[in-house]
């Protein structure tokens, strides 16, 4: 198998945002006078954006829209204010990117975080590299792990399904590495275990991103 490209996701992936993410969100919570959640909760149910993420956390009985929708303005709010706080790529992976570029292998983003917010981020912590494009979520636009936006991706990049890795952390991004006939591999450094990846149907699991390399020299 040939690969010429690389989709990686974002939070969990190439960058170790949780505790900012955490700490955002417990203070909004806190505010309202509701229990806050330690960093493994939010490891454990992150991934489908923040809307979804809102509503995990909040009280049962406070799940309503208007609720989700405040606290979910709120934690924009904060998030902005300590996103750069504790967030930093993981251990290996600026290299990662580097060797990848040299060898003129095509790498792009795709995050269900709001768009804005990820090209932000990557050009805060990436930017030396040349990404085809990065994608986050947006209102008009579905979210993983329907392959929509992969494959504008793909076209982007001048690949086929077949070509491209999709490299993520949680279900959502094998989802949609399945869906968008890529070949998903899985990071254990992130917020899901390996055999919830693996369950997820992930191909290849790397524990160090150098690793990824492997499968291009094979």
């Amino acid at each position: 198998m040939t690969f010429k490209a690389v989709i990686f996701d974002l939070d969990g992936t190439l960058l170790d945002t949780i505790d900012d993410i955490a700490d955002a969100i417990n203070l909004v919570l806190a505010r309202r006078g509701f229990p806050t959640h330690d960093v493994d909760t939010y490891k454990r149910i992150v991934g489908a954006g923040i809307e979804d993420l809102i509503g995990r956390v909040l009280p049962e009985k406070h799940r309503d829209e208007d609720t989700i929708t405040t606290c979910m303005m709120n934690a924009y709010a904060e998030y902005q204010k300590r996103r750069y706080v504790k967030t930093k790529p993981y251990e290996g992976i600026v290299e990662l990117l580097d060797e990848l570029v040299r060898r003129g292998i095509k790498i792009a983003v795709l995050s269900n975080k709001p768009h804005e917010r990820a090209v932000r981020q990557i050009a805060q912590y990436f930017p030396k590299h040349s990404f085809v494009r990065v994608e986050g979520a947006r209102p008009d636009r579905v979210l993983k792990p329907l392959p929509d936006v992969a494959h504008d991706i793909l076209n982007d990049m001048n690949a086929q399904p077949s070509e491209c890795l999709m490299v993520g952390d949680v279900e959502m991004d094998i989802l949609t590495a399945i869906n968008a006939g890529m070949y998903p591999v899985g990071v254990s450094w992130g917020f899901r275990t390996a055999t919830e990846l693996k369950a997820a149907g992930v191909k290849t699991i790397i524990d160090e991103p150098r690793e990824l390399l492997g499968l291009f020299e094979s």
